[in-house]
């Protein structure tokens, strides 16, 4: 588990929670949510692009029981992967965009770049 952060949430919430996320994010290329869930999905996403790049049957199965949706890893493995083929991390980029009206909370976009 990259970081330290609870999230206000059990340990099984928290993976199942950011699971979800990862794989919504992997699906759209872009996800809003606020800062420190961003901070928390960035590594995770990292990490499957990266296994993406592996291209063998080990690492698509490491991605699989990661991400939630079949499809999605194979569009991980199939588009997004090899357009970071030449790039050695760095694959998200994390932009605040103000505050949320209902309880103030920061709120950020994360994207691919």
């Amino acid at each position: 588990m990259p970081g330290t952060r609870k999230l206000g949430r059990t340990t099984p919430q928290r993976m199942a929670m950011l699971r979800q996320q990862v794989t919504d994010f992997l699906d759209k290329g872009r996800l809003e949510t606020t800062v420190t869930r961003c901070k928390e999905i960035a590594p995770l996403a990292e990490k499957m692009i990266t296994l993406g790049k592996a291209k063998d049957l080990a690492a698509y199965r490491q991605a699989l029981a990661f991400i939630t949706r079949e499809d999605v890893a194979k569009k991980v493995f199939d588009e997004i992967a090899p357009k970071y083929a030449d790039r050695n991390g760095g694959y998200t980029r994390i932009t605040r965009i103000g505050n949320r009206r209902g309880d103030a909370a920061e709120v950020a976009v994360i994207e691919l770049v």
